[in-house]
C-alpha cells in the first residue's frame, strides 16, 4: 500500500510576533500566525483581496532561529506539512484551524527592514537605488554610467590569440 504525501509551501506575513515555549522534554517550539494574501476576480470583474490565516509551528533549531529573526509583519516562506484541526470555541461553536508543522522557513524581509532599520544593507543594488529615485543601469551598462575601463576585445590583434596556451 502506498503512503500519502502532504507538503505545503506558503509565503506570507507574520500576524504577530513569534512565541516560543518548550515541550515537556525540553524541545523548543515557536508558534506564529501567517497571513497569506490572494487576489481573486469577482463575478462583476473587479478584484478582491482575500486573506487566509495559518498557525505555524517550528521545532528545535528552526524554532530558535525564528524567535531571533522574525517579528510581526516579517515576510516569510514556510515549508512543511498541513494539518487541519477542528475544535469547539469558548462560545460553543465548532471551528476549524489550518496549521502547518514547518520543517524550515526563510525570512524574505529585506535586510534592514526586519530589524527596524537597525542594520543598513551592506550595498544597495541598482534596483534598490532606482526605487529610491536613482536610475538603474540597463543590461550590460556598468552601474556608474561610465564606459568600462580597459581595452575592448576588438582592440586586440588576432596574433594575440596565438599566445593562449590551450
Amino acid at each position: 500500500m502506498s503512503r500519502g504525501f502532504s507538503r505545503v509551501i506558503l509565503i506570507g506575513n507574520l500576524g504577530r510576533d513569534p512565541e516560543m515555549r518548550y515541550s515537556q522534554s525540553g524541545i523548543p517550539i515557536t508558534n506564529f500566525s501567517l497571513a497569506v494574501n490572494r487576489r481573486r476576480r469577482q463575478a462583476d470583474g473587479n478584484f478582491a483581496d482575500e486573506t487566509s490565516w495559518y498557525r505555524v509551528s517550528l521545532y528545535r533549531n528552526q524554532a530558535e532561529s525564528a524567535i531571533e529573526w522574525l517579528k510581526k509583519g516579517s515576510r516569510v516562506l514556510v515549508e512543511g506539512q498541513l494539518r487541519v484541526r477542528t475544535y469547539v470555541g469558548q462560545d460553543g461553536v465548532e471551528r476549524t484551524s489550518v496549521e502547518v508543522d514547518a520543517d524550515n522557513f526563510q525570512n524574505l524581509t529585506p535586510r534592514g527592514e526586519d530589524m527596524g532599520g537597525a542594520y543598513p544593507p551592506a550595498e544597495r543594488t541598482p534596483y534598490e537605488r532606482e526605487r529610491e529615485g536613482g536610475r538603474a543601469p540597463h543590461a550590460g551598462q556598468p552601474s556608474g554610467g561610465r564606459p568600462p575601463e580597459g581595452p575592448r576585445y576588438d582592440q586586440y590583434d588576432d596574433d594575440d590569440m596565438d599566445d593562449v596556451p590551450f
